[in-house]
């Protein structure tokens, strides 16, 4: 049997997957957590195999977040879940070394048949995403510069989006302020913006956010 643990804000999501796989042969719900401490909590008292983690869940701040779980708990694998666009965040979270990305579009029956093949040890992102990931090289670089966004200033660009100040974002992300200013200006160049309204807008119809 799978054990699997799922990580999400929402009540609703919670009940549905466990309605969904509460007789399944082969996957079991074993933990639900509704914030990233929980996460860890559950990881150091249960052995888990397979984490199904919103990349939106609350305390979870940074990709860097998810690479330090996985260096730490090597045994459990896992499966992004998640509303955001896997266009952008999909090839990121497997740089990570996250096993699968998952939009909450999806059946639930795709995510069962994700959790089993990931536990097998594949890798499951859209078909969609994986050819895009193998152009990117063939592209020319004004083609491909949006994509060459770090985890980093995604993060920023994100919080950006929400409305937050450089200074707000350097305190969840624990960076200096400085640095924040500094991804900032990177974005507006990569994006070839000039101002944060058009930074948005540009994210958005890029579908970066």
């Amino acid at each position: 049997m799978i054990k699997v643990c799922l990580a999400d804000n929402h009540p609703v999501t919670h009940f549905g997957v466990k309605s969904y796989f509460k007789d399944h042969d082969d996957i079991s719900i074993v933990a639900n957590v509704g914030n990233f401490t929980m996460v860890k909590d559950i990881l150091q008292t249960k052995d888990i195999d397979i984490l199904i983690l919103d990349l939106e869940l609350e305390g979870l701040a940074s990709i860097f977040e998810v690479k330090s779980i996985l260096k730490t708990f090597p045994k459990t694998k896992i499966i992004i879940f998640s509303n955001l666009s896997e266009q952008m965040y999909a090839p990121n979270a497997i740089k990570a070394g996250v096993s699968g990305y998952i939009h909450k579009t999806e059946k639930l029956e795709t995510l069962g048949i994700s959790i089993i093949k990931v536990h097998e040890g594949k890798i499951i992102i859209n078909e969609t995403v994986r050819k895009n990931m193998a152009l990117i090289a063939k592209q020319s670089k004004s083609e491909r510069l949006y994509r060459k966004l770090s985890n980093r200033e995604i993060e920023v660009l994100r919080y950006l989006s929400d409305g937050k100040k450089n200074n707000e974002i350097s305190k969840i992300l624990n960076l200096n302020e400085k640095t924040i200013s500094t991804y900032k200006l990177r974005l507006l160049t990569k994006l070839n913006v000039t101002n944060l309204v058009d930074l948005v807008n540009k994210a958005k119809t890029l579908e970066i956010i």
